[in-house]
């Protein structure tokens, strides 16, 4: 079937359109943050495939190491009262994979919910048999090639998840000064953003001391030295000399190093190489020891009691207590500062000295940066460009290894020899790694490299597993197969669109653009879409904590405020924080969400996107798109109650019978929506063909033409032509050429209309065509969403002659309506003159007359010859500089009454203006009212005076009615 389609594909004049989804974590549920995704994606794949190219979109689920461990874990303990290593590493493995089959399909159901359009049999895990080869494969090839080695250096390590994690990882979170912070495992808040100043006594000095400070004193258990600026005065007589460490007793040397800032502080740093990135630099510098005085679960190691096995921030108290006792402390400050924490599991971030796998980075984003440069990348919108050239010029190596179980085991082993010739290796010396496709090539690797026999090769693989986003990062080619040749490897890789959320442009977008450089020496697709990240509609970030985190099928089917909570009930938060997303669930939704369909939210999410680089999603507004639903369904109905049983359409796009001025004009708008829904998507301006497409349907269609059409079609009735089978050209008759005429551009305006919709709104537009006759033969096309999108060279019908002259005649409309508003005139239709100072435009509006009278409710309607005047007891207003328009309500309205109404209402606006005025007028106004209030009250004000003027005016009017 695939070699099928491939062969199709290759031949296709059209080209081939290939895209695959940024793959979900398998750990739950979709947000709308995913929602956006699949509706963008979704929109630009129908589009695509009604333009006739072959068009293949390759689901796929992501193992989330991280994510879907903890949750296992959880799960275990709470069930069982076991940890994973109790439980032991294939026990605990066949854990997840059973939770796997329960949860992992909940992603694809909500996929399909929303009408996503992929090629579901070609779905893909990360930690399929053919993914996992492919990242088996990758990472020794990149191995061999020395892209991948073992070095031992800080990373950054989350003892929450009791494993390293990346730089991109990493929150920086920025304090003013001294802030209490949760962190995972403790239950009182902890303080940071303060400087703790402690004093270092000279050996054999007396009492002379150097002072320091620092924002961790946990980790001066860990000092090793203490360094000061060479050429600072102060502390030119400490050359060569040391300080004793009050807790260890460890010989301190005092080191001189110019990465010291004079102007900071006493000028002396204390150094812990083991413990900081810069500290770490300095030590290598210096031959410096590290000390590492942290475990892997954040308690301290390698220091005296009473410190031994405290967990670190309660280390913290305790050193700062025993410095006080001895005498030590010189005082404590607040201290702007970054912390960092782990975007996983908000713990706050711990430099740790561990032996990893890294890949050598700076070349391969040397060649994604150029590959920008040169045009052969499009990054778009262009603004991300910049960040892209500033990352990828600035990038460090990535830290692909993980100290979890779930994953891709890394493929490589550690070489015991058991050869007198060859000395024992240590861990991170990377000359004892091997990596291999299996243990067998790892050791026939080995026995080459030491040259001995296989025989004394012993091999232990490493534990750890591979960053997910190197799993991720190679999904663009391993979805065909790679390494292994395939047609479809040939025809759809490399794919056309890479289409994603701003937010994992380095996570993933740069990754898969850097391995599959290195992997393939092609790029893995030629155009990146970096669309918005959703926000709530006060602008934070989707937050479970906050209860603001919706899944999309709750706005699609609706759900109570009741229902919101229950789903908060089975996450994982704390008692506090559920508490605290009740209380955000209840102020944002207090009635719950409504329910507001497929087709609403994944119009609405696409219309958003002309919000920047965040979306503040309303429900409120996904509500209004399902009202446009119910508007689309009753013109169509309309529209085929209109065309009736038996009408067939004909065969071109071109009306039969008499085509008149609203028909030119509808069939105008509609090439303009083509033009513009086209080119908008072309350009990824989903608010542009949002825009386009509701437009044409709302403003043109539905509340001008429809209106527009039905007397033409009651008078086609009466001449007999009732379900548009007479053609009206044999018999003369003007009424039934017509209403034919309008059935036709009917048909054609609800036909393309409808496609000019599909990519959007998949489900109202499916069913509304399938109940249109067909124009093309039978059974061809079967579906809208492979029918032919609208061509512009097709529906070439634009004039702007028509336009204008109807823009003039909705003017008029716009300003009767009006009146008839200000005067409560919903039932009476008064009769109505036009003056036009230009003949041109007396004769466009004679033209128009019929349609201003159905479109305005009003009754008869004359043109005012030059000179002439309306008759006495109208109500006046001018619709543009060509046109004033006079409604006759002399006769029409109860005048006594009207004056009675218009008086109390003037009495009530002149009551609201004083004590506006009186309130603006007092002389603390401008300087303690807010300036927003301000401006507030001056708009009220205008508009107030406003509106006093008009009915002042009707009152002058109705006056002289009586």
């Amino acid at each position: 079937m695939r070699d099928e389609r491939s062969s199709v594909a290759q031949s296709n004049p059209r080209g081939v359109f290939m895209m695959c989804l940024p793959p979900p974590n398998v750990t739950g549920s979709l947000h709308l943050g995913h929602a956006l995704t699949g509706a963008i994606q979704d929109a630009l794949a129908r589009w695509h495939r009604m333009r006739g190219a072959t068009t293949l979109w390759v689901p796929g689920c992501d193992h989330a190491g991280i994510a879907t461990q903890v949750v296992v874990e959880r799960r275990l303990w709470r069930e069982s009262g076991q940890t994973r290593h109790q439980l032991g590493r294939e026990a605990f493995l066949r854990e997840v994979w059973r939770w796997k089959e329960e949860k992992g399909d909940r992603i694809y159901h909500q996929l399909k919910r929303l009408g996503t359009s992929m090629d579901w049999d070609r779905a893909c895990f990360t930690m399929d048999p053919k993914l996992s080869r492919a990242v088996c494969e990758a990472f020794v090839r990149l191995h061999d090639e020395g892209l991948i080695y073992r070095s031992k250096r800080l990373v950054n390590w989350s003892c929450a998840l009791k494993s390293a994690i990346s730089d991109i990882e990493v929150d920086k979170k920025e304090l003013g000064g001294r802030t209490l912070l949760s962190v995972p495992g403790y239950e009182a808040k902890v303080e940071f953003g303060v400087l703790v100043s402690f004093a270092y006594v000279l050996e054999d000095q007396g009492e002379e001391e150097v002072v320091v400070a620092t924002t961790r004193l946990e980790t001066m258990l860990g000092d090793v030295a203490v360094a000061v600026h060479p050429d600072d005065p102060r502390y030119q007589h400490l050359r060569g000399r040391h300080v004793r460490h009050p807790f260890t007793g460890r010989s301190l040397p005092i080191v001189h190093d110019a990465f010291v800032d004079v102007a900071f502080g006493t000028g002396a740093v204390k150094i812990t190489p083991a413990h900081d990135a810069t500290d770490f630099e300095v030590g290598q510098r210096h031959g410096l020891p590290c000390v590492t005085v942290l475990s892997d679960e954040g308690r301290l190691v390698n220091v005296p009691p009473p410190f031994l096995g405290m967990q670190r921030f309660e280390a913290r108290a305790a050193v700062l207590e025993a410095l006080k006792q001895r005498g030590l402390f010189r005082g404590v400050k607040e201290n702007p500062m970054v912390v960092p924490i782990c975007s996983r599991s908000k713990d706050v971030v711990e430099p740790l000295l561990k032996p990893q796998w890294y890949v050598r980075c700076e070349g391969l984003a040397r060649g994604a940066a150029e590959a920008v440069r040169r045009g052969d990348l499009r990054i778009l919108p262009h603004s991300h460009a910049r960040t892209w050239f500033q990352w990828m010029d600035n990038i460090r190596d990535w830290c692909i290894s993980r100290q979890l179980w779930w994953g891709h085991r890394i493929p490589a082993y550690f070489v015991t020899v058991h050869d007198p010739a060859v000395p024992p290796g240590e861990d991170e010396d990377g000359r004892y790694w091997v990596s291999g496709r299996s243990e067998d090539e790892a050791r026939a690797k080995a026995a080459r490299a030491f040259g001995v026999a296989l025989e004394s090769i012993e091999l232990r693989q490493d534990e750890d597993v591979l960053d997910t986003w190197f799993s991720s990062g190679l999904f663009p080619f391993s979805i065909f197969g790679w390494p292994e040749p395939s047609q479809d490897l040939e025809v759809f890789y490399p794919g056309t669109l890479l289409e994603t959320g701003h937010d994992i442009l380095f996570f993933w977008v740069a990754r898969m653009v850097m391995l599959a450089l290195a992997l393939t020496g092609r790029l893995p697709f030629r155009e990146v879409y970096l669309h918005a990240v959703v926000r709530d509609a006060h602008g934070r970030k989707m937050s479970k904590s906050l209860g603001n985190v919706i899944d999309p099928l709750d706005v699609v089917s609706g759900i109570s405020l009741e229902g919101l909570h229950a789903q908060l009930e089975s996450s994982n938060l704390d008692p506090a924080e559920l508490e605290r997303a009740r209380q955000g669930q209840k102020s944002d939704f207090p009635n719950g969400i409504p329910e507001c369909g497929t087709d609403a939210l994944r119009f609405a999410l696409c219309a958003y996107t002309a919000q920047g680089r965040d979306i503040n999603l309303d429900v409120g507004r996904v509500l209004g798109y399902r009202h446009f639903c119910n508007k689309l369904w009753n013109g169509a109905r309309f529209t085929l109650r209109a065309l009736g049983p038996t009408y067939q359409p004909p065969a071109s796009l071109q009306p039969r019978g008499a085509v008149g001025l609203a028909e030119g004009w509808i069939r105008s708008r509609l090439s303009l929506a083509v033009q513009q829904c086209g080119a908008a998507l072309g350009a990824y301006d989903f608010p542009g063909a949002t825009s386009a497409a509701h437009g044409f349907w709302l403003y043109d269609l539905c509340d001008v033409y429809l209106e527009c059409v039905k007397p033409v079609l009651a008078r086609g009735r009466e001449a007999g032509d009732s379900d548009g089978t007479r053609d009206g050209d044999g018999d003369g008759d003007g009424a039934g050429a017509a209403a034919l005429a309008a059935r036709d551009t009917l048909y054609t305006c609800l036909d393309a209309g409808l496609r000019l919709l599909a990519p959007f709104m998949p489900f109202v537009t499916e069913e509304l065509w399938q109940r249109l006759p067909r124009r093309d033969p039978p059974g061809d096309p079967p579906s809208l969403c492979v029918c032919p999108y609208p061509d512009p060279q097709e529906y070439c019908w634009r004039n702007l002659e028509l336009e204008a002259t109807m823009e003039f005649a909705l003017g008029i409309v716009r300003t009767l309506r009006s009146l008839r508003a200000d005067y409560n005139l919903t039932r009476s239709k008064p009769d109505c003159f036009l003056q036009c100072p230009a003949a041109e435009w007396a004769a466009r509006a004679h033209s128009c007359s019929g349609y201003i009278r159905t479109l305005a409710s009003c009754g008869a309607l004359r043109v005012l010859e030059p000179g002439e005047s309306p008759p006495p007891g109208c109500a006046v207003a001018v619709a543009s500089d060509r046109c004033t328009v006079h409604l006759l309500l002399k006769g029409v309205i109860d005048a006594p009454k009207e004056l009675a109404k218009l008086g109390g209402r003037r009495e009530e606006l002149a009551q609201q203006l004083e004590r506006l005025r009186e309130r603006r007028a007092t002389p603390e106004y401008g300087a303690k009212v807010p300036p927003a209030v301000q401006e507030a009250d001056a708009a009220k004000l205008a508009q107030t005076e406003a509106e006093l003027h008009k009915v002042l005016e009707a009152l002058e009017l109705v006056q002289r009615m009586l």
